[in-house]
């Protein structure tokens, strides 16, 4: 019997914040689902995994990746279904897909064909708290506990993931509260990969849920804001999204627009006083809207002289 054939497959997360919120680099092809950019990994062409997810991303999206982090090695099987196009052959080979994380301090605008900036929101519409406990979890919390059907060990779970009943809300968990609900059958991913007819969902709880995502990708994508979500606490990796000049109400709502939390205001700029990772450059921006504001850049050679941390959350609190 022949082993069956791999492919592996590389698929990149690109995160920018755009306009105070934070977006996401989709691929969408006519009548189908949004995907994440995502290709082949050519063992004669390709010296490395991270040589050919840029060169892949560039010719989709004509669009030059900045920071990259590698982020998670996706192989469950099934995986796949609906099956990516992979090139010839890949149709019956089992697909491995190496997930990256990438950050960008503009979302230019794309000239590759179908792809465009989207709004992280419309794939996790339960995850943004800035202004306040989201509508959408209002929605999901009874489909939850019909779900959980009395059982302690289910409610338990749904409610430390979504914080019902007064338990507190961890930002981190994205992945998590991403795969209960496909578990409940509540994402409608759960139905297209068991093959199953998808169960009848009001407008309500389909938009509670949020837009699927083609294969595996919004699990990939759930992964990397769950990890970024986590690596803005110890290290500052937000500066990467910001341009060389920024005010610090503008670095405040890019780290808001990746936390998705509100922030208090003077306790941020204290831990950045303290955490000595911006100085003022000596002049305004005088297009803010109001009153100018100073301008600051980041202290990268900080880097290099000590052990550098993320930056602190102070939440901002009723």
């Amino acid at each position: 019997m022949e082993p069956a054939a791999v492919v592996i497959g590389l698929s990149a997360v690109v995160v920018a914040v755009r306009d105070g919120d934070a977006v996401v680099l989709t691929v969408r092809r006519e009548g189908q689902l949004a995907s994440l950019p995502f290709g082949p990994f050519d063992p004669d062409a390709h010296r490395t995994f991270e040589l050919a997810l840029r060169a892949f991303v560039t010719a989709q999206t004509r669009f030059d990746l900045g920071y990259v982090e590698q982020l998670y090695t996706f192989g469950d099987r099934g995986r796949d279904a609906p099956l990516a196009d992979m090139g010839q052959g890949s149709s019956a080979a089992r697909v491995l897909s190496v997930g990256y994380l990438a950050l960008t301090p503009t979302p230019v605008d794309t000239t590759g064909p179908d792809t465009a900036w989207a709004d992280w929101t419309r794939f996790f519409p339960y995850e943004d708290w800035r202004e306040g406990r989201p509508e959408a979890l209002d929605v999901l919390e009874p489909a939850l506990r019909r779900w959980a059907g009395g059982r302690i060990e289910k409610l338990a779970r749904a409610r430390l993931a979504f914080a019902l009943d007064g338990a507190p809300w961890n930002e981190e968990r994205v992945l998590e509260r991403y795969e209960l609900l496909y578990e409940a059958g509540l994402a409608p991913e759960a139905a297209r990969d068991r093959a199953e007819a998808p169960g009848a969902r009001s407008e309500a709880l389909a938009a509670a849920v949020g837009e699927p995502m083609a294969s595996d990708h919004r699990r990939i994508l759930a992964t990397a804001l769950s990890r970024l979500r986590g690596k803005l606490k110890y290290r500052p990796v937000v500066f990467e999204l910001m341009p060389d000049a920024f005010t610090l109400s503008a670095l405040q709502r890019a780290v808001e627009a990746i936390a998705g939390v509100p922030l208090h205001k003077q306790n941020f700029r204290r831990a950045l006083e303290r955490a000595e990772l911006v100085e003022g450059l000596g002049r305004v921006d005088s297009e803010t809207g109001g009153r100018p504001a100073e301008l600051f850049r980041f202290r990268r050679e900080a880097l290099s002289a000590r052990p550098v941390s993320g930056l602190a959350l102070p939440l901002l609190r009723d």
